[in-house]
């Protein structure tokens, strides 16, 4: 096993194209073909399945890429630190369900530091790929939820990918919406209050999982619904729409704005588990970073100030 076809396979399963690849790397496709079949011989399975759309990694070849990325990734930074003759940054970077309290403690991280000299990223995403880019080392520290419903599934799906899920705080469910809808200034709200207003939903994408939403309470049958990509364009339709979505309550004015309000939902039946377990995953048998830290402390700073619904 060769550094170099470490970079082939990570190339490949970039392009998801044999082709693509050798194009990219300007190397002949049969040379880069003989370096695959060489090293799935030596490992003694298969990384890619080929197909007519290119390929596509196996359950084995995933598993082994994911070393495979984190070994070239530290060969790049030591040739960059060592051989280029130059500093490489310091790099942190988290992947987090539509949070905006996520957000608060990122930016009060990224304050105590250069950004000359560190390179930050958050990513506001689906839940699949929140555990996917920790899976994948894109990000160190992913936020997500479980409940009663989804926590089944998504403890499965941790455990597949050698994920640990930190408790952080419990939430109860609160109806989220802008102060000039007409529920705005209830002291609780039921669902069959809600039937004439669309509830919003962040979309999951077309493979994505009824137990991946990050609403709790997804199992209601809600008569209008409407799907949206990110927080911004939640809160237009809250406004054009009067819309509104289910959330935790947890809400950070000063990113969001005052326009809006989160009143306690009053369940219809009181078997109704509305409770959300707000936590972070890591890998597991890791360490967690300085900046790791850091950012994990100002997130438990917020969460114990604020009042879960302001």
């Amino acid at each position: 096993m060769t550094l170099q076809q470490l970079h082939y396979i990570i190339a490949i399963s970039e392009t998801g194209s044999i082709n693509k690849a050798a194009e990219n790397l300007y190397v002949a496709q049969p040379s880069l073909t003989g370096a695959l079949k060489e090293l799935e011989k030596e490992l003694g399975f298969k990384i890619f399945s080929r197909n007519g759309r290119g390929v596509t990694l196996t359950n084995e070849g995933a598993e082994f890429l994911l070393y495979a990325k984190q070994l070239y990734g530290q060969y790049e930074a030591l040739q960059e630190k060592f051989i280029g003759g130059g500093s490489i940054k310091n790099k942190f970077c988290v992947s987090t369900q539509h949070y905006s309290f996520a957000v608060k403690a990122f930016v009060e991280t990224v304050k105590k530091f250069d950004t000359r000299q560190y390179e930050f990223a958050i990513r506001e995403t689906r839940t699949k790929d929140v555990i996917d880019d920790v899976t994948k080392f894109r990000s160190e520290i992913g936020l997500l939820y479980m409940s009663d419903f989804n926590r089944s599934v998504i403890s499965k799906l941790l455990r597949t990918y050698e994920l640990e899920f930190h408790h952080l705080i419990d939430c109860k469910a609160y109806i989220y919406m802008w102060k000039g809808h007409p529920l705005a200034n209830k002291s609780f709200i039921r669902f069959d209050e809600l039937n004439d207003y669309p509830c919003l939903s962040f979309e999951q994408g077309d493979t994505g999982s009824f137990y991946y939403a990050e609403e709790i309470l997804s199992t209601n049958d809600y008569p209008r619904i409407i799907k949206a990509c990110d927080r911004a364009t939640m809160l237009n339709l809250m406004v054009g729409l009067n819309g509104y979505t289910v959330c935790s309550g947890i809400i950070c004015e000063e990113l969001n704005g005052s326009d809006y309000v989160a009143v306690p939902f009053d369940p219809d039946d009181p078997n109704c588990s509305d409770v959300m377990e707000i936590g972070y995953i890591v890998r597991k048998n890791t360490v967690v970073s300085p900046l790791g830290k850091l950012y994990l402390d100002e997130l438990n700073k917020y969460l114990s100030s604020c009042n879960l619904h302001g």
